[in-house]
């Protein structure tokens, strides 16, 4: 049960009104009047529950639910326990999301601006946005309608937030242009200087990050992501993208549309990555790299050349996915000799 100290509860909900919500099929009509309390795992859910089933892993699992009802597939319905209503869903995975907002939309604080907020008198803070303790805005910067700017948060001058946007507590955003509908993690750090270096009479000498960062709309950049601003052009993410915590995107990177990169990635300076590209955890890109559209990175993997679009790899160097499994089968081989 999800734990109503941190989450609000907006139920219950009649089975017919989350069949609706779920887009899927009530299969005993008569028990439509029957109210839900909660949404539960498939182990814990129990009365006045319901659970989810799309799992063919677990058709065993299915024989112990003791939820009051069940959103599973035509397919699997069969293996739900006797006396569970079954709700038929070609899709429970996107019902699982649809009720879960449903249930526990997402907490918003009443718009507010902190007496303990410091904001500079030429910023520009939008309609109905709430803004946290201590948060700095400084001069210059503009702040969209309905954002929510979290307590320590500091927006560098001349920054600019499009509307409903949220960051988190603790973040820090310099030298950046923001779209809308953004949501920023506690303690990312956007728009810092990049990585830049060069030699000079036996010292690093520190070269002046002068580009931006610019964000699209529909981002949310994880916990503790860092994307620095550009040497001298921008760092772009692009509408859509999806970067977890603990991301490191370097200057001058350009992330196409709907980029997805998994914890502890990394991409070095001045990689281009086309659409929907799909990195897995702890992946890493040498500099000045192309990455196709519809590209995925295997977790853990190294890239060191380009990655031609729709492409598979995985590996270090990443090689083509099933010259990957190769190797790997060839290795096991060789060891068992």
């Amino acid at each position: 049960m999800v734990d109503t100290r941190f989450f609000k509860n907006n139920g219950p909900f009649t089975l017919a009104q989350i069949a609706e919500i779920c887009e899927a099929e009530l299969e005993d009509k008569t028990k439509s009047d029957i109210k839900i309390k909660d949404m539960a795992t498939m182990s814990s859910a129990s009365k006045d529950e319901i659970c989810f089933f799309f799992d063919k892993k677990k058709k065993a699992a299915g024989a112990e639910i003791k939820a009051t009802a069940c959103v599973t597939t035509e397919e699997l319905a069969p293996f739900v326990a006797q006396g569970v209503v079954k709700l038929i869903s070609s899709n429970p995975h996107l019902g699982f999301v649809k009720l879960n907002y449903a249930f526990y939309s997402e907490d918003r604080p009443q718009p507010s601006i902190s007496k303990h907020a410091s904001i500079a008198s030429s910023a520009q803070i939008g309609k109905d946005c709430s803004i946290g303790d201590f948060a700095v805005i400084e001069e210059g910067a503009k702040i969209g309608d309905n954002c929510i700017i979290e307590a320590n948060v500091t927006i560098g001058r001349n920054c600019e937030i499009g509307n409903n946007c949220r960051i988190g507590a603790g973040a820090g955003i310099s030298h950046c242009i923001m779209g809308n509908d953004c949501y920023i993690y506690g303690g990312a750090r956007i728009g810092w200087d990049g990585f830049g270096f060069m030699m000079l009479q036996g010292q690093h000498k520190r070269i002046p990050q002068l580009g931006r960062v610019i964000i699209g709309n529909d981002v949310e950049i994880g916990a503790n992501a860092c994307v620095d601003r550009g040497a001298l052009d921008d760092t772009v993410i692009g509408d859509g993208c999806r970067i977890d915590d603990l991301v490191m995107v370097a200057h001058n990177v350009k992330l196409g549309r709907g980029c997805i990169l998994v914890s502890q990635t990394g991409i070095a300076g001045s990689c281009t990555f086309g659409d929907y590209v799909v990195c897995g955890g702890q992946t890493g890109f040498a500099d000045h790299l192309t990455i196709g559209s519809g590209a995925q990175i295997g977790a853990q993997s190294g890239i060191m050349r380009d990655i031609e679009p729709g492409m598979v790899v995985m590996g270090t160097p990443a090689v083509p996915i099933k010259d990957f499994m190769r190797q790997v089968s060839y290795v096991q081989k060789l060891s068992k000799k």
